[in-house]
């Protein structure tokens, strides 16, 4: 267990799925954290939850591709727990009725590709924006950024998500150099198919049945999976960490395209 103790922490994307998992365990580490999500609503009820069990909790509803209200998210941390040391950039568009219009580029509608790179991409940069001169001016801190493994291999769908995270790497890269002498990290961590409410929801079981054939662990990915290194990321033991994205995917992306086909003869 990663020890947070006295550390305060944003995560957007915070309602549900991976964010609220990292979120619940940025909290029970000994974090005080702020669940900021598009939903004000659901955001406020899983800070209740967390506040229930005795640990330290605040909701906010931010959408991340307005700049002031990622601004303002930034300072409401600040102003309720006095410093700013986490920022888990997290939030991305991954309903089903985006991923259903993310098919191919011959056909694809540039309006939606600048709202998944307004969300996905700009929305951690503006986090990074205001989070890291708030860390500067205390010592340091640490950017957590979610990628994915579609930044570095390639499906036959969700082109424009791909693009987004492969964004993602270099942003993470680049916050890292820029600013790694003033006490800054900026690590990423890549999940590969992990088993969410949204994924049930916007990725047909049949697919998730093909990746699962692939992962080297023989079971679906998690969201505490995810959640449990991103708090050793933030945490001081990892303080030697940063300009990298960690494959969080099972073995996924480890082995040649026909691990699957191979196994499959092996066992016959």
């Amino acid at each position: 267990m990663a020890d947070l103790t006295g550390k305060v922490a944003i995560v957007t994307g915070a309602a549900s799925g991976i964010g609220r998992a990292t979120a619940e365990v940025l909290a029970a580490d000994g974090a005080s954290v702020l669940i900021a999500d598009i939903n004000a609503e659901k955001a406020q009820e899983v800070a209740d939850q967390i506040v229930g069990r005795g640990q330290a909790a605040a909701g906010f509803g931010v959408d991340v591709g307005e700049e002031e209200q990622v601004r303002a998210m930034v300072e409401a941390a600040v102003t309720k727990y006095g410093r700013l040391d986490i920022l888990h950039n997290n939030a991305a568009l991954t309903s089903a009725d985006v991923i259903s219009r993310d098919q191919e580029w011959t056909n694809f509608d540039p309006a939606l590709f600048e709202r998944v790179m307004r969300i996905n991409v700009v929305g951690y940069a503006l986090g990074a924006k205001y989070a890291v001169p708030q860390m500067i001016s205390q010592g340091g801190g640490v950017v957590i950024n979610t990628s994915s493994t579609d930044a570095i291999l390639s499906a036959l769908v969700r082109p424009m998500y791909g693009a987004s995270k492969s964004a993602i790497n270099a942003l993470t890269r680049s916050l890292a150099t820029q600013y790694g002498r003033q006490g800054i990290r900026a690590v990423g961590v890549s999940p590969g198919m992990i088993i969410t409410e949204g994924a049930r929801e916007s990725v047909p079981p049949e697919i998730i049945a093909i990746l699962n054939k692939h992962n080297l662990t023989a079971r679906e990915g998690r969201p505490d999976d995810i959640a449990h290194l991103v708090s050793f990321l933030a945490s001081d033991k990892a303080g030697f960490l940063t300009g990298i994205t960690v494959q969080v995917d099972g073995g996924l992306t480890a082995h040649f395209p026909t691990y699957a086909d191979d196994l499959a003869v092996a066992q016959v």
